[in-house]
């Protein structure tokens, strides 16, 4: 697939999916920029990338609305135009059920997982809008289309906001020619595993999905006709009941 000459900018792009992402879409041809909360975590996957394109970093907290606009705009000022955003960024907690969470951990997973996404995408609305074209991508999860003990109340919660906000924005800016597209994976191997209240096996991490995994499926809604649009995709482990 080649998107030579398109820019990405992917939030929590440092680790996980959304690093599978950000290599993925380089690798396709894409200008990408990865964003996070830490970094020496972002210049560690970015200096460690071999593509033949670089990637490039910033520093962003999606939760607060201002530190989201400096990205917006130190990428629209670096590539003066943004082609895709992929909303990566997200969290969960360890002490998951209503009993055991306290209400600063609802607080914190909503405002990473939904109002983290929505700042960005209200950011990157206006440049689109100007160029009548863009793509956005929520990296949402199974949770966002089946409540269950495993996501916990307020991951489940917020995977459930962002699959309302993905729909709704993509049915408002599609005449423009703006396509916003919903993924949702199953169990993948990143760092977010480490915060299940059970440890996960390696034998198990093995047999689920990989970061790049999703990679390639952005690459490939990436790469469709401005005329094709998906709404929503769905991705899981082979072996992972889905129901």
């Amino acid at each position: 697939m080649n998107l030579k000459g398109k820019t990405a900018l992917v939030t929590g792009g440092g680790t996980g999916i959304g690093l599978g992402i950000a290599q993925a879409l380089s690798t396709a041809g894409c200008q990408v920029a990865i964003a996070g909360r830490r970094t020496e975590t972002l210049q560690e996957a970015a200096e460690s990338w071999s593509g033949e394109l670089s990637i490039s970093y910033h520093s962003v907290d999606v939760a607060q609305r201002d530190s989201v606009q400096e990205l917006v705009d130190w990428a629209y000022d670096q590539w003066g135009r943004i082609d895709i955003l992929v909303n990566s960024a997200g969290t969960n907690i360890k002490n998951r059920s209503v009993e055991q969470m306290n209400p600063e951990q609802w607080d914190q997973v909503m405002a990473i997982n939904v109002t983290g996404a929505y700042n960005c995408i209200r950011a990157v609305l206006p440049h689109m809008r100007k160029q009548e074209d863009g793509l956005i991508v929520n990296i949402n999860s199974i949770s966002g289309l089946r409540a269950w003990e495993l996501g916990g109340v307020a991951y489940d919660a917020s995977k459930f906001a962002l699959r309302g906000l993905g729909t709704v924005v993509g049915n408002e800016v599609r005449h423009l020619g703006i396509r916003v597209t919903n993924i949702y994976p199953g169990e993948v191997e990143t760092p977010l595993l480490d915060k299940r209240p059970v440890a996960v096996s390696a034998e198990h991490r093995a047999t689920i999905l990989q970061p790049n995994d999703v990679g390639e499926m952005v690459v490939t809604i990436a790469g469709l006709p401005a005329r094709a649009h998906v709404p929503d995709l769905t991705i899981k482990p082979t072996r992972a009941e889905f129901v």
